[in-house]
């Protein structure tokens, strides 16, 4: 889930932390078989899946699935899927734009999921191309902000191709077009600077500033989608104050 607010990164205590953990587990799996399928499965050759199993290893996914997983993509072992990209439009709360990203192996299920969350949590599926224009495609890394400084971060990323460093709290995002995605990362670990996750994705050109209200209403319909299986990431529009975090914490 991605938005612009501290939000995605604080904590929230929830039943079946378990059941999320294995949908995570999955959908990460299924990520590191799309890239190996599309690009070989030579990590180190391979930048789209070195960065899908980096993240998989700092979420716990055991090796030995990771592995598995790469195989499979390579097709050096049965079982692999033929998943394919979609991506879904629509609205939430507070007139709040939601790009919804799928892996998936059955158009006609991932469209009901998302449907059915949507409707059900406030949202509205929207046209294509009505939402999309709103966002822009980019590489983004999160650094873990405990050790390290924003000054430290921006000079080590400056020559690099980053755009802009944004302080989010307990983590700071390096923003680079996509195909400087891999110098960033890299100039991020020649400097001796960890980082939790590599990846392209869309970030908002306007954002739209939430109350309590509207807040709560866009976190419940983002859980939702992102519990459905073929949901990859969701990513959404929104600002949300310190304040307003601490009255939803409360």
């Amino acid at each position: 889930m991605s938005g612009h607010s501290k939000w995605a990164t604080t904590k929230h205590k929830k039943a079946g932390i378990d059941a999320k953990r294995s949908k995570l587990f999955a959908k990460l799996i299924k990520n590191i078989e799309v890239a190996a399928r599309t690009g070989g499965g030579d990590v180190n050759g391979n930048p789209t899946l070195f960065d899908a199993v980096q993240r998989a290893k700092k979420s716990s996914v055991p090796i030995d699935n990771i592995n598995r997983a790469v195989k499979r993509g390579a097709g050096l072992e049965a079982g692999g899927v033929e998943y394919q990209g979609i991506t879904y439009e629509g609205y939430a709360a507070g007139g709040v734009a939601v790009l919804v990203e799928c892996l998936t192996d059955n158009k006609n299920r991932s469209a009901m999921e998302v449907r059915t969350a949507m409707t059900r949590n406030g949202g509205s599926m929207a046209d294509p191309g009505s939402v999309a224009y709103m966002f822009s495609r980019k590489g983004v890394v999160v650094v873990p902000a405990a050790g390290t400084s924003e000054d430290a971060v921006m000079e080590a990323v400056l020559d690099a191709g980053a755009e802009e460093v944004r302080d989010l709290g307990d983590t700071f995002e390096v923003v680079s077009e996509p195909t400087d995605l891999v110098a960033v990362r890299t100039a991020l670990q020649d400097a001796g600077i960890d980082y939790d996750s590599a990846e392209a994705a869309f970030v908002p050109s306007v954002q739209v500033e939430l109350d309590a209200d509207a807040a709560g209403k866009v976190f419940r319909l983002i859980d939702a989608l992102e519990d459905c299986d073929d949901v990859q990431n969701v990513y959404a529009n929104y600002d949300v104050s310190d304040e307003v975090m601490e009255l939803l914490d409360a």
